[in-house]
């Protein structure tokens, strides 16, 4: 495990939820690597919990397909799959595709600006080479996007994804050669956007996902 789990008391949570919000974050943001073994005395004494809030978490995570418990050995994250990451990259190109057409109606120069800020931030992210900082600079461009579309319900859609899509943001950033791609990606976006260019937007948006896919593929099969 990298580092050290903390855990965000909240009030309004039960234990158990906070348990399982804890250790699935730190699965998606790569903290407990794939394979490796969740004990449960081990995670109770780290977090200060009885065992029965860890064992109930690690069965959740088992549903959400973080985690697999392996016969007399007990439970371990789970391993990245081409076939899970196909899955949810394919609904993800789908609603960004959505999301560009709906942003680019909704399009202002200043939503405009706002975006080449971001992606700035982003650059900034990637000479920090700190990979949680440009995954966040990553959902942060693209939060803008989403927020251009003035549609509650696929805003609200793509944040119950977000988890998930982060997984794999986070895999593919790892790789130092696809950051300059990114950063042309998303001027492309921007200049689309800025005519408000639905068709080629669109285009632009699903090679980034395509790109995104073919990225991690590459470091899965190395």
């Amino acid at each position: 495990m990298k580092g050290e789990l903390k855990m965000d008391v909240n009030d309004y949570l039960p234990l158990r939820d906070v348990v399982f919000n804890t250790l699935r974050q730190a699965i998606l943001r790569g903290e407990m690597e794939p394979g490796e073994r969740l004990m449960e005395i081990q995670l109770a004494d780290k977090l200060g919990v009885s065992r029965t809030p860890i064992r109930e978490a690690i069965r959740k995570l088992e549903l959400e397909g973080l985690v697999i418990m392996i016969p007399r050995k007990g439970a371990e994250v789970a391993h990245i799959t081409e076939k899970d990451m196909r899955d949810v990259l394919e609904v993800r190109a789908a609603l960004e595709e959505l999301a560009a057409t709906l942003a680019c109606r909704n399009v202002t120069p200043e939503r405009i600006e706002e975006l080449k800020m971001a992606n700035k931030r982003f650059e900034a992210a990637i000479i920090s080479k700190d990979v949680v900082a440009i995954v966040d600079a990553d959902v942060n461009f693209h939060d803008i996007i989403y927020a251009m579309t003035d549609n509650q319900r696929l805003i609200q859609i793509i944040n119950n994804l977000r988890e998930q899509m982060y997984r794999y943001r986070l895999e593919y950033v790892k790789d130092a050669r696809a950051h300059s791609i990114l950063i042309s990606e998303h001027n492309d976006i921007i200049d689309k956007l800025s005519k408000k260019d639905e068709e080629n937007t669109k285009i632009v948006i699903r090679q980034h996902i395509t790109n995104q896919e073919k990225g991690i593929i590459r470091l899965l099969n190395k």
